[in-house]
């Protein structure tokens, strides 16, 4: 099985930047906690601040993977070109955010992507991820 994580703008700053909101723990850190806790699961990991480098990406593994766990980001709420991306590929794709967006502010509860994703994690940290391994298997 291929499961491939794609994390969007600012994600990469996770460990550093809002720690009351996002935790302290960089995405490395903890990607190398997800390749332990599933040793038989081919995970990959892709990071971008760069709207078409995602897009880019999701063409690339989008017929080829099993599943993939996406948080855009701030693109949630703003991309119509991920969102269609999404729903050109034939890899379903789990929306996940660390944060509750529904408790932040408004801007951030509308998901443009949603629709065109089989579900969405949020609030639940960086365990989110863990939880949308688990739906795909």
């Amino acid at each position: 099985m291929k499961i491939a994580i794609i994390n969007g703008p600012n994600l990469n700053l996770l460990g550093k930047r809002e720690p009351g909101i996002y935790g302290n723990e960089s995405f490395e850190s903890y990607f190398d906690k997800l390749k332990a806790q599933y040793p038989d699961i081919a995970l990959t990991y892709f990071q971008s601040n760069v709207e078409g480098e995602m897009i880019n990406h999701l063409h690339e593994i989008g017929f080829s993977y099993d599943g993939i766990l996406l948080n855009a980001g701030g693109y949630t709420h703003t991309s119509v070109a991920l969102r269609d991306a999404i729903a050109a590929i034939k890899t379903p794709v789990l929306e996940i955010h660390i944060s509750n967006i529904h408790a932040r502010e408004e801007f951030r509860h509308k998901s443009m992507i949603a629709p065109v994703c089989v579900g969405s994690i949020c609030g639940l940290g960086m365990k989110g991820y863990a939880l949308g391994i688990a739906y795909f298997l």
